[in-house]
């Protein structure tokens, strides 16, 4: 499963969720997947620009 897919499915448990235990735990979850896709843009854009790593 993709990251995207992931957040969508989370967002989809999310508008889902009745219990708000539930609902902050999906919540942090999501945001846990979000910077974790921010993160992996942001590595790909250092791959991709084409400047030297250093």
């Amino acid at each position: 499963m993709s990251i995207d897919q992931h957040i969508e499915e989370l967002r989809a448990e999310l508008r889902n969720a009745v219990d708000a235990v539930e609902r902050r735990e999906i919540e942090a979850e999501l945001e846990t997947a979000l910077a974790a896709r921010e993160l992996i843009w942001t590595e790909l854009e250092g791959l991709l620009s084409g400047e030297p790593p250093f």
